[in-house]
């Protein structure tokens, strides 16, 4: 499986409620527990128009299809080749 960085065009999502926020999330399981454990949302960075996710999948389609499904649209979808961090420095 591999993991993936999804950008997605939400305009205004940087001054989206607690209530609002916690609608999309709910929308989003409900849709990744009907299409099975082969596909898992790990976070979201909200970022004023855009937010971005990180998920595991074994292809981008998958993720296609759950945003379609569950209609918070997905724009780029990276695939993560690696990841660095202070810790990888030293």
């Amino acid at each position: 499986m591999a993991t993936y960085l999804i950008e997605r065009e939400v305009p205004g999502a940087g001054e989206l409620s607690p209530e609002q926020l916690k609608s999309m999330s709910a929308a989003s399981l409900e849709v990744l527990n009907k299409m099975g454990p082969q596909i898992q949302w790990i976070n979201s960075y909200v970022i004023n128009d855009k937010i971005y996710c990180v998920y595991i999948s074994p292809n981008e389609q998958m993720i296609r299809e759950h945003a379609k499904t569950c209609g918070i649209p997905a724009g780029q979808i990276s695939e993560i080749k690696s990841q660095i961090s202070p810790s990888t420095a030293g």
